[in-house]
């Protein structure tokens, strides 16, 4: 497998895309905003002209789309690739969806003669970038094998997570996770803050302790300089939320702590943030501190 199409470069798919360049694959990659495949045009992507001639000559094709709705467009839609892609086509699913669009994804897919992976990843682009994500599949295991080259090439692991689904399923729960250890952390930098401790200090007191964590790792050092350049974008993040809440209304799970975190996510994408890192959720909790500006 060498030929790979990807549908949707921008941020995460760009990495993606740069990965899989850097490992020798032969990549071809369309997006409705064609600045983002002529970026990687230097890297060897050929920039596509379309889903179909994407799609064209590809073994497997990644989606990376940032809606429901594109996703369901440009796999089920007209024009998509149940439509244009070749039979025995891989479509490999890994924008952020529903469980319940996923399986209908999939059997849309099917039913003209295409495969299916459920493949969302955990990691920020520029985590991607690095190789240093997490694939999680869903679907034939065996299917998964086939491709451990491909995913290889940008996520240090992946892990097959059970049938179609089940895989979005799983990068929702840790999304969750995201989402509170972020708000938490942004939280306690408040606090701290408030009662005159600075960000720097409090940063090199949690490493090593107990209180440690990836998103400390991660999005400490962007909450320190009080810059949220977008690793994962927050208007982005808040359709994922909503995704949990909506997953969570669906089993009947109760999500209180996610229900609040995604009001504070909300009030700073209302105060025109939302194109920002998801860490700008500091300066929502700073402004109810009475520390704006700081």
């Amino acid at each position: 497998m060498r030929n790979i199409g990807i549908i949707g470069v921008g941020l995460l798919g760009g990495a993606v895309a740069g990965r899989l360049l850097e490992a020798g694959f032969a990549v071809s990659g369309y997006d409705t905003r064609p600045e983002q495949s002529k970026a990687l045009a230097g890297r060897g992507l050929r920039a596509a002209a379309s889903i179909a001639d994407a799609a064209k000559g590809a073994e497997a094709v990644f989606t990376v789309l940032p809606s429901l709705a594109a996703a369901e467009a440009v796999i089920a839609g007209k024009g998509g690739l149940a439509e244009t892609a070749a039979k025995g086509t891989l479509i490999l699913q890994m924008s952020t969806i529903s469980p319940e669009l996923t399986v209908r994804l999939a059997k849309a897919a099917e039913a003209r003669g295409l495969v299916f992976l459920d493949t969302p990843i955990s990691g920020t682009s520029a985590m991607v970038t690095r190789g240093d994500s997490i694939l999680m599949t869903g679907g034939d295991a065996a299917v998964a094998k086939r491709c451990e080259k491909v995913f290889a090439a940008f996520a240090k692991r992946t892990v097959h997570m059970g049938p179609v689904g089940s895989a979005m399923l799983a990068k929702l729960v840790t999304n969750l996770l995201v989402a509170l250890n972020t708000v938490a952390l942004a939280e306690a930098l408040v606090l701290g803050a408030k009662g005159g401790l600075t960000t720097k200090a409090m940063l090199e007191l949690f490493r090593g302790t107990a209180a440690d964590s990836r998103m400390l790792e991660i999005r400490g050092p962007l909450m320190e300089a009080g810059d949220y350049p977008p690793q994962m974008k927050l208007d982005l993040f808040l359709k994922d939320i909503s995704l949990m809440l909506q997953e969570g209304q669906r089993l009947g799970v109760a999500l209180p702590m996610t229900d609040t975190a995604q009001r504070l996510y909300q009030e700073a994408a209302g105060a025109g943030l939302a194109g920002q890192d998801l860490a700008v959720v500091k300066t929502t909790l700073e402004r109810m501190a009475g520390l704006a500006g700081s």
